[in-house]
């Protein structure tokens, strides 16, 4: 295997096991959400968002014949079922035109524009997809399940963050490399509750100012408001998708203290002690809960205001 051919495939693997931990939850978790989507099973990217060096040898590997391709499928999902496979052009997902969408070299543009034209169809409506499989055209008919309306991305970095914008979570290529399992997953279960919790509107809306300045002044109650009922939503989607949800606590004990000048423990975050302390008293109100799915009742409150309240909702570490 080539030196190019070996890059793509561990790029492959990593997307992949981000898109599956997002599907799992973003499923799973479907009664919690106000927002839906066809979830399809699929991982797609696109010819643009390779460097110009690679895309040319990113066109043979990955048998590129329009735009948007099928970079993995997830086992057991809609797309698997419909017998799509990696590395399938698109050439349609029911209405969305894959040729009509726009995007530049070098950028994402492209595959984020078809990923939100799928979002917005119906959560539940059978669709045909049209693709490209070794030159030959395919369709196929895919059954959707509703999920979360969520991206999730995996950002290649080398360094330990996470963050969500209502609308996507990114996670970074490092912090999934290093915690494995569902260590991992309880990150980005934290940054996926934000999105289903309506943070960024939220924030927007009591006017705080994002970034360096979260920690400081009046923005610090909202922030950590929002942080600590991320993190006490994250342990209810861990549940309702079948991970272990001490998996959060757990991502704590190790990471807190080895980074504790990291924005995850900056005044804008509850300390980690304090952070372990609150999930592990989430966990336990789980654990006694018959069910099923698990309902927080930060779900109910979503659309209020943010009242930065966040004193009663953090249990101290003793």
């Amino acid at each position: 295997m080539s030196d190019d051919a070996a890059l793509f495939e561990q790029l492959r693997a990593s997307d992949l096991e981000m898109a599956t931990i997002g599907w799992r939850l973003a499923s799973s978790n479907a009664p919690l959400c106000d927002v839906l989507e066809p979830g399809l099973g699929l991982q797609i990217h696109t010819l643009d968002q390779f460097a110009p060096q690679l895309r040319a040898s990113a066109r043979s590997h990955f048998k590129f014949s329009t735009a948007v391709a099928i970079e993995g499928v997830i086992p057991g999902g809609p797309a698997a079922q419909a017998g799509l496979r990696p590395d399938d052009s698109l050439v349609r997902i029911g209405p969305v035109d894959i040729a009509a969408s726009a995007g530049k070299p070098g950028t994402t543009q492209r595959l984020v524009a078809v990923q939100l034209a799928v979002a917005k169809l119906p959560p539940a409506e059978t669709l045909e997809i049209q693709a490209i499989r070794d030159g030959a055209p395919l369709t196929v008919t895919v059954r959707p399940i509703p999920a979360c309306r969520s991206r999730f991305e995996l950002e290649l970095a080398d360094d330990f963050s996470a963050s969500a914008d209502g609308s996507m979570v990114q996670v970074s290529s490092k912090l999934l490399d290093t915690y494995r399992g569902d260590r991992a997953v309880a990150a980005i279960a934290h940054e996926f509750s934000h999105n289903i919790l309506h943070h960024r509107v939220r924030l927007e809306a009591r006017g705080v100012t994002f970034g360096m300045l979260a920690g400081f002044g009046g923005n610090v109650k909202y922030f950590r408001q929002t942080e600590i009922q991320a993190d006490i939503l994250s342990i209810y989607l861990l549940a309702n998708a079948g991970y272990d949800p001490k998996a959060a606590p757990d991502f704590w004990r190790d990471f807190g203290p080895k980074h504790a000048g990291s924005v995850f423990n900056s005044r804008s975050h509850p300390h980690w002690r304090d952070r372990i302390a609150t999930l592990e008293a989430e966990i336990a109100k789980v654990q006694a809960d018959p069910a099923r799915p698990h309902v927080s009742k930060l779900i109910a409150e979503r659309d209020q205001p943010l009242d930065g309240d966040w004193q009663s909702l953090l249990v101290r570490h003793r």
